[in-house]
């Protein structure tokens, strides 16, 4: 991988096999899991997910056939129950240590719910020791470090403590998460030093949706893994990681021939079409065709039997499917065959991992070959407070393009004529650029296109009419003789029996908007 701790071995040294934690997401960050019999440090604040993550590094073991332990000191075994029933799991199999305090309880029974103001760190030490050397799990999960930070009453009492629970598990071949809930003061970093490797939990409000929950390898020790902010999510099941995408990573190879749009006219001013292993920005304002454009490129890609993602942002699948129906493109076959997969995304509950984590999926599980995003605008709004979202951006559309696939990106403008201005400036980005325009002549408003970039064929530089009705999308002539098209205000230099003969009366069922 590109980022690593400064480890050569991504194995984690000879004789010490990785332990899968049982979230793909999170093996593939640490390149395979965790080192064995060592002892890691989760922290985070409360509701950021550590329990959870403990758990399903436990039941992970459980189904490898390794004995897990879990010692709470801050829950009770009926509070963790609930909790794991929530995900449909069971914890039946797992030994399940109490240490909580309870008013009542004879201190000399077995299961002793541990009062921290009647004993001293030493003595809490060596109950958990005492249990761990009865119970002898290959997985061992203390939660929560807090109580055992209060008994020790200063850093070096503590630090001491810590460093004599990782020798004692360490070399009884067993792999420990320590779990933090950051009470401490926030430079205290005691445990980080003496943990083999820190895995922080954090959560943030946004402006609007759900809180945004991200994880970070702090540090890890004999590891190759990828560092940096990964998002990921508590869903019913566990936690869900989306690895940070690197487009280098995914190198394919493919054919580099052109594929039709399904317009003539539209791969004539394309140098011949749509090239695998780029990325088109369809822009302009609302109501165009934009829409109605990349649905026709999409139609053609799946009549010659290539798979094809559309990623809706703004528009209902319904709406979608009827409006492209009436203008003579019918999905509903593509949609029934599995050939065509059309997603209705809320913006607002997805971050940008989990975004790249679902396109990722469409390519690599689903084998989709066109990928259509409709609209950059609503993406980008949901996530204003995101930073370095374009730099996300960037890497999706690396990814996709080292992938080779053709992926439609559709870009609406502020305004209907005249100067039109979008969001965001994505032009750099995209390896074509079609520019759609309203304009007006003779007491009509018409449509205008140009192919004004491509990075791989000699594409045509001149400004065609265009029309959306019951037969799909129709390209005209070259708008020679008029001047100012994309202005919205054009003058008028000749005849008119260049332009497109639009019928004057439609079908109620054909609808133009894009």
């Amino acid at each position: 991988m590109a980022d690593t701790s400064g480890a050569t071995s991504p194995g984690g040294g000879a004789g010490h096999p990785q332990a899968s934690t049982g979230i793909p997401g999170l093996d593939d960050i640490l390149a395979g899991g965790l080192t064995r019999d060592r002892l890691y440090l989760v922290e985070g604040t409360p509701g950021t997910g550590k329990t959870t993550l403990a758990l399903q590094f436990l039941l992970e073991g459980q189904r490898r056939g390794e004995q897990g332990m879990y010692i709470t000191l801050s829950e009770t075994a009926d509070e963790l129950r609930a909790s794991a029933a929530t995900h449909g799991w069971s914890l039946d199999d797992l030994s399940i240590v109490e240490m909580v305090p309870e008013s009542g309880l004879d201190p000399e029974m077995e299961q002793t719910l541990l009062p921290p103001s009647e004993f001293e760190l030493g003595e809490t030490t060596g109950r958990i020791l005492a249990r761990v050397e009865q119970g002898k799990p290959a997985r061992l999960v203390i939660d929560s470090l807090s109580e055992l930070r209060l008994l020790a009453q200063t850093p070096l009492r503590y630090r001491r403590q810590v460093l004599a629970l990782k020798h004692h598990f360490t070399g009884n071949r067993c792999t420990v998460l320590l779990l933090d809930d950051r009470t401490a003061e926030p430079r205290d970093l005691q445990l980080h030093s003496i943990a083999h490797g820190v895995v922080a939990l954090e959560q943030r409000a946004a402006g609007y949706g759900p809180v945004r929950r991200h994880l970070q390898v702090v540090k890890m020790r004999g590891v190759r893994f990828r560092s940096g902010q990964h998002d990921f999510s508590i869903e019913t099941g566990g936690l869900a990681v989306y690895p940070r995408l690197v487009a280098a990573e995914h190198h394919d190879s493919f054919a580099p021939a052109p594929v039709r749009s399904g317009v003539p006219g539209l791969d004539a001013l394309l140098g011949g079409g749509l090239m695998p292993g780029t990325n088109t920005l369809i822009m302009g304002p609302t109501g165009v065709g934009k829409t109605s454009t990349a649905t026709s490129c999409a139609l053609a890609a799946l009549d010659r039997g290539d798979p094809v993602s559309f990623f809706l942002f703004d528009e209902g699948m319904v709406t979608f499917l009827a409006r492209s129906a009436a203008l003579g493109m019918d999905l509903a076959p593509h949609l029934e065959a599995g050939r065509l997969r059309v997603r209705q995304i809320d913006p607002a509950e997805l971050s940008p991992g989990e975004c790249a984590h679902v396109i990722r999926h469409a390519v690599e599980s689903e084998g989709a070959r066109v990928i259509a995003i409709d609209s950059l605008n609503a993406y980008l709004h949901a996530m204003p407070d995101e930073r370095h979202l374009l730099l996300q951006m960037h890497e999706l559309l690396g990814y996709l393009n080292q992938r080779g696939v053709v992926t439609l990106l559709i870009l609406g403008q502020h305004g209907l004529v005249g100067d039109l201005r979008g969001d965001v400036d994505l032009s750099y980005l995209s390896d074509a650029l079609v520019l759609m325009r309203f304009f007006e002549t003779a007491g009509e408003v018409r449509r205008g296109l140009s192919v004004v970039k491509t990075r791989t064929t000699a594409h045509e530089r001149t400004i065609r009419e265009f029309n959306l009705g019951p037969t799909g999308l129709a390209i005209g002539d070259v708008l020679r003789e008029f001047d100012g098209v994309l202005t919205g205000a054009p003058v008028y230099r000749g005849m008119a029996e260049g332009l497109l003969q639009i019928r004057t009366a439609r079908p109620e069922a054909a609808p133009e908007s894009g």
